[in-house]
């Protein structure tokens, strides 16, 4: 890694702003090449991309992260073709996922997506939103591992048995059937159920409460700090849509809903079922468990459903995290 050392070092402060896709293609063509040369050793001669230092504008987010602050349509196509990431690869078993996160959508998004054809639309929504659930997953699974290991008067074990609900208040230590009902919490969201409900609940990236809040799953807040809809319904009380600070966060709520609510106790039971049984966790086992998660009961289900067998989101459950030794987090996508 000392070349890539030797490269993420250069950009400990921002150095250059993409004006054009094609400087974006050709400014990452370097950049990929620099960090995958895993055995190269670091040069004393400037490399093209340092010595444009002067148009470069980015920075890192950590020692191998690149962080872009603004990333055009054209800019991500450009990127994913680099780092060859499509899902239609996945139905050839070629399911590995960059680590790339966004911040916001720009407000120009609607009208920029609404120009794609619908397909191209669709696949741009799945390449934004899948790292978000599979870095939410891989953090939910670390979590796992820790509780099968911790010993019961750990604080951390305390702190996650709070975190998920199981129990209410503070305390010194758990018992042994408090640590597996966590462990029947603390579990993943097959990658096809959350993208399938991100794009209905979200409008495949468009709502209102999408690009104001970050809202993604359609979560309802009644601290009165919501989004309040145009046509807000007084009989169920003064609810909003609930707002997050990232895409990530939004990801993040939805998981911690699904696994804590009291309504979704079926879904985390045959989740658990599946995981006993060696089985995969997939979005077709688990859909027909959430017909509490909307007022429209099965009907949602089975739309929850038709989206993932219709796109064949099927595939995503099997994808995972690359194994990539850099990670890229957009500021803003779209103009």
């Amino acid at each position: 890694m000392q070349g890539s050392r030797y490269l993420f070092s250069l950009l400990r402060t921002p150095l250059f702003v993409l004006k054009s896709p094609v400087l974006f293609f050709v400014t990452f063509t370097m950049l990929l090449a620099l960090v995958f040369s895993l055995n190269a050793a670091a040069s004393t001669q400037l490399t093209p991309l340092q010595q444009r230092a002067d148009i470069v504008a980015e920075h890192t987010l950590g020692p191998n992260s690149v962080v872009i602050e603004t990333a055009t349509i054209d800019d991500l196509f450009a990127l994913y073709e680099l780092l060859d990431y499509h899902p239609v690869n996945w139905h050839h078993n070629n399911q590995a996922v960059p680590r790339i996160t966004f911040s916001k959508l720009a407000p120009t998004w609607v009208t920029d997506t609404r120009k794609l054809p619908v397909n191209v639309k669709k696949s741009l929504f799945y390449k934004l939103i899948m790292p978000l659930i599979l870095m939410s997953n891989e953090a939910i699974l670390q979590e796992r591992n820790f509780i099968m290991n911790a010993s019961l008067t750990d604080p951390k074990l305390v702190r996650l048995a709070l975190k998920y609900q199981v129990i209410a208040d503070n305390r010194t230590s758990i018992t042994e059937s408090q640590k597996q009902r966590l462990l029947a919490r603390v579990d993943i969201i097959p990658p096809s159920l959350a993208l399938a409900q991100a794009a209905e609940e979200s409008g495949w990236a468009t709502s209102r409460f999408t690009l104001e809040g970050h809202a993604y799953f359609g979560q309802w807040d009644y601290s009165g700090n919501g989004m309040v809809p145009k046509q807000q319904r007084k009989e169920l009380g003064n609810y909003g849509l609930a707002r997050f600070d990232s895409p990530l966060e939004s990801v993040q709520a939805y998981m911690l809903n699904l696994n804590t609510v009291s309504a979704y106790q079926e879904f985390r039971a045959q989740r658990q079922s599946l995981r006993d049984s060696g089985e995969t966790i997939t979005g077709l086992d688990l859909v027909d468990n959430l017909t509490l998660y909307s007022e429209r009961g099965e009907a949602y289900t089975r739309s929850i459903r038709g989206l993932i067998t219709y796109n064949e989101l099927q595939y995503f459950d099997q994808a995972y995290l690359a194994n990539m030794p850099v990670a890229f987090a957009i500021a803003q996508v779209g103009r």
